[in-house]
């Protein structure tokens, strides 16, 4: 009784174990890079976070800015003559 072995592809895998194995981990290298790199990615989230952070800083500025123009406003509003 002698046992015959038959080369099954790369170790011990047959070769269609092995492309589907290797499609399947192209297939979520493409993935995780649209994720990370893509319209919907985690760079994007970050950038429209600092861009609101920008944007907030920038509102309460205006905000107080806005804030010394009107009191400038109603104290010349108040020394013009009344008709």
């Amino acid at each position: 009784m002698t046992e015959t072995r038959q080369a099954g592809g790369i170790a011990d895998f047959s070769l269609k174990t092995f492309l589907v194995t290797a499609i399947g981990i192209l297939l979520f290298g493409i993935y995780v890079g649209i994720l990370m790199y893509g319209e919907n990615s985690l760079t994007v989230l970050n950038q429209l976070k600092e861009k609101k952070y920008r944007l907030s800083l920038e509102d309460k500025a205006l905000k107080i800015e806005n804030q010394k123009l009107q009191k400038e406003y109603f104290e010349l509003k108040q020394l013009e003559p009344k008709e």
